[in-house]
Parts: structure tokens; C-alpha cells; sequence
């Protein structure tokens, strides 16, 4: 279409809009996708926004912040401040779970446009009885919109404004805290609202910063038998259990040990093939107990300051319910038979996929959903998501939606080891954290290029960092030793403000693999009952408590917010986390080969930390329980793997 035949287009959007509003708002931040998702913050975080605001001409401009929880009718306003080249900001507060809106609106400021070309002819010598006159008849319409206290006040500058004395009307013209209270009521008639109402989605603070465990309760007895791990688990810090599926285990086609493709009579087989006669994904494993077991786990768990996450995967064993009730909801092969699942070469004879493609979807929806809802019910609050990305992105954003509207304290865990932009719209559309591919990036340049992305994705990203996973061991932990559990521990506690380890594998640094070549653990838990011997002196429970309490008394690693540092030694990362009011600053300083003691000199960039470059400053060792006097950018590190592998310092102004 020409410009010529686009014209009538566009002379009715003049007509709709008002060919008087000469405010243009463009580029309000910050925004995803146009709007089309929500930004995310928990609770007590600012809500800080952007926009360039402007008009023709030479006439000020002024704009405010609108926001509002959904519970409410009304707006709420900030005026918004200039930083400069026509850019605009101001903050509010996300006090309340659920959704917030916020738009902002600009209008022409006539009145501080009277009055700073007033000032300038003043200054030239002009006579302003004109002008003067101009801005009393701007302060009477002003009056007349006020009310209360502002609207005589008001009346009094008028009445001011016209008095005989033109030294005295000249005097009364550039009072500074009078324009201030008539600013208050603008003729809102041209004023320009942005065009859309943009989302914040408010969730509680354990959706940003928690620190997970995974444990596979039958390795540990029943679920009455709590009392002997709960304990254990608290006292290294974590406040997140993460169980893998407690329900009962299928049958048919059921893996041996080590994912053999045949088990024996005494197997237990994977807990991810879900389903058995006697139930599937509302029904507990009978060998773990009864559903009020679990209403006691649940109970027992925040005594001692956890709390349960359950694992949601949507998927069935052959011996499923399902398969039995619904074979419309899964897919079927030329012959008749129902599709198992794979990941050629990989089959998992095991495991039944769902067809999401299928023309009874509402109704497979409506019974996915009513799963997260019979665990709400039993007091589950945090869902830990088995390969989201193999489900429709529409299915997700519905189900997340629906489930946040009745109970927004709930927080969903993307396990979505998948490409990059798959797992950046799973968060979009409503993951509250996400996995990341932190476990595979080992390299000073890979972690600091993998982590400044996510950091710019922090309006809506929130990534939970595993060192390790039941189908996870990473080449470095296999070779790595002792050395390399802690290396990887600090990163990933430091790194994000979630993080998580799948124990007591981690703790008592399993690294046997299957084969070579392999990241599938050898005689793997997830196949088998294991036998944990808890209390290995070399068990890393100690050094994990450690952590975990610097992470709880140091308020800048509850967020995501990072800046690195340059070093001169490559096998040195060095970066910081700055809480909001600058009063807590933790720099981090790691020795990534866990092989060999590693020094060198970081570079602090001090400006951007606050520190006086002229002052010495305290650099306490959080970890290592040691304290340092630096001064200036260039300070001195040593660290050997077995017995130091990192500093965790805190940094104080003044030595």
C-alpha cells in the first residue's frame, strides 16, 4: 500500500487519538515482548519505568506513572522525573502477589512553560503585564479543577497575581512551591496515555531465591521415616526439598538397574514412569506411605524451615489408568499400538507421551490441570516441571495462568534443558525459574559471556543453577575430585540467587559414570534404591552449610543482579552483587581448575562498587573466615582447590 491510499488511515487515527494530544510516548521500558507477557518481581521489589516522553516545539512536558494491583478500581500515580534527552522515570512498589498494571500518560505542561519563558523575559528586560495576565488566567483554570486546601491556595496566588503592584504580581509569578500545587491539576483533556496497560506478575520471595535439594525418598525408607532426613537436609541451609515422583511405579516394559531394558522381580524401576493398577498421578507409591503421611511430611518439613516440592510430569507408564480410561489422549502407531517414547537413539519403553495434537485436548487439559490442583490441595506450593518444552507452549501459559489467578503463591520450576529461545518463552509465558545450561559452562569466557545474557534477561529469566542432576554429571565432576564439587558449589550459590544440588550424591561427591563419554551416573538412583552413608568425614555438609549461610545474611546474593571483573589469570573469575541501597557488597573471587593452586591480580572496578579508590577497604572471607585490607582496583589473590578454592568476600567501605 502507497502513502497516498494510507492517508485516510491515518488522518482517522488523528481523528481517534485528538489532533490536540502532542505528546508522543515512545520506548517505555521495561516491557516483553511488545506487552504480550508479563514482567516478573517478587515481593517488596520496585517497579522502575522508562519512557522517552516529548512534544513539538519548545513547550515542557510532564508525565506520571500509573499502576494497580488487579484487586483494585483505581489508579495509583507517580510523577515521573527527566534523566535527560527527553527520557522520564519513576518506581512503585510490588507489595501484593498476584498481577499488577502500569501505563503512564504526558501532557504539555503549560503552566511550567509560563513560567520558564516568563523568567526569560524577565531577564531581558521585557515587559511581562502580558504574560503575567497569561499565567493568572493558567492559575484560575487550575483553581477551579482543584480542591480542598490546593484550590485556595490557588485562589490566594490569583488573587496575587492581579494585584496592582507589577513588582508584586512579578513576585508572585515565580513562586516556586505555588507552580508546584498548580502542576498538580493539568488540563487532562490532550493528555497522551500510552497505548497498552503492560503486566507485572508479583510472586513471593523463594521464587528468586531458594536453595533446592533433591532427594529420592525411597532411598531413605517412607515418607513416616522423614524424621531421619529432614533434619539432615536443614542442616546444610537448603530450604527447598525437591522429591522426585512419589507415585506408584509401572510394570510393564519396567527399566532394570543402570536403565537396563529388562528388570528383575526385586527392581523398582523409574520413579518417571508413572502410573499402576493401584493409581496414577493422584495416588502415592504404596511402599512410601498414605496420603496423610504426606500431609505430615509437609507439616513436619516446616518445622524445620523447608518446604516440598513436588515433581509434575506429564507423562504415563503403560500401566497407567489413563491408558486404560483415555487411549484417545495418547498417540497411536500404524498397528495399533500406543507410542512410547523416545529421543532416537534413546527408547523409553517405560514412559508414554501425551498427544497434545489430539481432538479431545480440552478434556486431556482440564485433567492435567486438576493434577496441580489435587497436590494444592495436599499443601504443595512449588512444582518442579519435567521437560515443559515437550508440551504446547499454549497448554502452559493457560495452566500457569488459571492455577496463579486462585493461588499466586505458587511457583513452577521449568526442568527445560532444551535450545535457548524454547527455554526464554517458557519463562515468558509463566515459569516462575528456569534450569540453565550452567552445569556445561566450565570456562572463564563461558561462564562470564553465559551469565551477562541471562543477566539482561532479568525482567522476566530467573535462573536455578545445578551443579549436578540424577541425569547430570558433567565430565569436570567425574575428573574434578573434591575440588571440583566446591568449585562448582560456590558458582552456582553465587552465581544465582536459586541454586540447587541433587543429593547425597553431590555432598558426597559421586562421580562414578556408567561409560565413558557418559553423564549418566553408574548404579544410578534413579533406577535403584541407594545406600547413603551420611556421615562420610569427606562428605562436603559442612562446606554447603557454610554457603548457604552466607547466602541467607547477605542480601545482594538474593538477586540476580551481577558484574564482572577483569583478572590477569584466566583460571580466576571474579565477580560482584551490589544490593539495591549499596550497603551490601560480595565480591567473589573462584579458582576454576580444580587441579592446581591458581594466583593472580583482579581488577575491581570500584567506581561502579562505590568504593573510594584512595581509601583502603575491608575484604572479609565470608568462606574462609579470613579478613584483608585492600586498597585501590589491583588487589592480590591465591587460591588451591583442595583447602581454598574461593574467596566469598564481603566489602566494606573504610578499613
Amino acid at each position: 500500500m502507497s502513502a497516498v491510499q494510507d492517508l485516510p488511515r491515518a488522518v482517522e487515527l488523528v481523528r481517534k487519538l485528538g489532533g490536540r494530544r502532542r505528546v508522543v510516548i515512545e520506548d517505555l521500558r521495561p516491557q516483553i515482548e511488545g506487552g504480550r507477557f508479563a514482567i516478573k518481581r517478587v515481593i517488596g521489589d520496585a517497579v522502575t519505568v522508562e519512557a522517552d516522553v516529548f512534544a513539538d516545539g519548545h513547550d515542557l512536558v510532564a508525565c506520571r506513572l500509573l499502576h494497580r494491583w488487579e484487586g483494585e478500581a483505581e489508579w495509583a500515580y507517580a510523577p515521573m522525573q527527566p534523566v535527560g534527552n527527553d527520557r522520564w522515570r519513576a518506581e512503585f512498589s510490588a507489595s501484593t502477589l498476584g498481577t499488577y498494571r502500569y501505563t503512564i500518560e504526558g501532557w504539555v505542561d503549560h503552566i511550567q512553560t509560563w513560567q520558564m519563558d516568563l523568567r526569560k523575559r524577565i531577564a531581558a528586560g521585557q515587559d511581562i503585564a502580558v504574560d503575567v495576565e497569561i499565567g493568572a488566567k493558567l492559575i484560575e483554570q487550575a483553581a477551579n479543577r482543584a480542591r480542598g486546601a490546593d484550590a485556595e491556595r490557588l485562589w490566594t496566588w490569583l488573587v496575587n497575581l492581579r494585584h496592582p503592584d507589577m513588582e508584586h504580581r512579578k513576585a508572585a509569578a515565580l513562586h516556586e512551591e505555588l507552580l508546584e500545587v498548580a502542576r498538580r491539576y493539568p488540563d487532562w483533556r490532550f493528555a497522551t496515555r500510552y497505548e497498552k496497560e503492560l503486566l507485572v506478575t508479583v510472586d513471593r520471595e523463594k521464587a528468586i531465591f531458594s536453595a533446592w535439594y533433591e532427594l529420592f525418598p525411597r532411598s531413605f525408607g517412607s515418607l513416616r521415616d522423614a524424621g531421619r532426613w529432614l533434619p539432615y537436609v536443614a542442616s546444610m541451609g537448603f530450604d527447598v526439598l525437591y522429591l522426585p515422583p512419589i507415585h506408584p511405579v509401572g510394570r510393564a516394559f519396567r527399566k532394570g538397574r543402570n536403565n537396563a531394558a529388562s528388570a528383575d522381580a526385586e527392581d523398582v524401576g523409574s520413579p518417571w514412569a508413572i502410573g499402576a493398577a493401584e493409581g496414577g498421578h493422584k495416588s502415592l507409591d504404596r511402599e512410601l506411605g498414605e496420603l496423610d503421611d504426606f500431609r505430615r511430611l509437609i507439616q513436619d518439613a516446616r518445622k524445620y524451615g523447608l518446604e516440598i516440592a513436588m515433581d509434575l510430569a506429564y507423562q504415563a507408564s503403560a500401566d497407567h489408568p489413563y491408558l486404560r480410561d483415555h487411549p484417545e489422549w495418547f498417540r497411536k502407531r500404524p498397528d495399533g499400538t500406543i507410542q512410547y517414547a523416545e529421543n532416537p537413539p534413546k527408547k523409553y519403553q517405560d514412559i508414554y507421551p501425551f498427544d497434545f495434537e489430539n481432538e479431545y485436548w480440552p478434556t486431556l487439559w482440564d485433567e492435567l490441570k486438576s493434577i496441580v490442583d489435587f497436590w494444592i490441595d495436599e499443601g504443595v506450593r512449588i512444582f518442579r516441571v519435567d521437560n515443559p518444552h515437550t508440551k504446547p507452549f499454549p497448554f502452559w501459559e493457560w495452566l500457569i495462568a488459571d492455577v496463579r489467578a486462585r493461588y499466586p503463591e505458587v511457583i513452577f520450576l521449568a526442568e527445560a534443558f532444551t535450545r535457548p529461545k524454547v527455554m526464554y518463552r517458557l519463562a515468558k509465558l509463566g515459569f516462575s525459574q528456569s534450569y540453565t545450561y550452567f552445569a556445561w559452562r566450565n570456562t572463564k569466557e563461558e561462564l562470564t559471556e553465559y551469565f551477562e545474557e541471562l543477566t539482561r534477561l532479568d525482567d522476566f529469566f530467573r535462573p536455578n543453577l545445578w551443579p549436578n542432576t540424577p541425569d547430570i554429571l558433567t565430565e569436570l565432576l567425574q575428573s574434578g575430585g573434591r575440588p571440583a564439587f566446591m568449585i562448582r558449589a560456590v558458582l552456582a550459590a553465587t552465581l544465582g540467587a536459586s541454586w540447587g544440588i541433587y543429593g547425597p550424591a553431590f555432598e558426597l561427591t559421586e562421580h562414578l559414570a556408567r561409560e565413558p563419554g557418559s553423564e549418566e551416573y553408574l548404579n544410578s538412583e534413579k533406577y535403584e534404591r541407594k545406600t547413603w552413608d551420611l556421615e562420610q568425614p569427606s562428605s562436603l555438609r559442612p562446606f554447603l552449610a557454610r554457603i548457604n549461610f552466607i547466602r541467607r545474611e547477605n542480601i545482594a546474593l538474593h538477586r540476580n543482579h551481577l558484574k564482572f571483573h577483569p583478572t590477569d589469570n584466566p583460571m580466576l573469575l571474579c565477580y560482584t552483587k551490589t544490593s539495591s541501597d549499596a550497603s551490601n557488597v560480595i565480591a567473589t573471587v573462584v579458582n576454576l581448575d580444580p587441579g592446581h593452586k591458581q594466583w593472580g591480580f583482579v581488577h575491581l572496578d570500584l567506581a561502579a562498587l562505590q568504593l573510594d579508590f584512595s581509601r583502603p577497604f575491608q575484604a572479609i572471607d565470608l568462606l574462609n573466615d579470613e579478613n584483608y585490607t585492600w586498597q585501590g582496583s589491583r588487589n592480590y589473590v591465591e587460591l588451591t582447590p583442595e583447602t581454598k578454592p574461593a574467596h566469598i568476600l564481603r566489602l566494606i567501605r573504610g578499613a
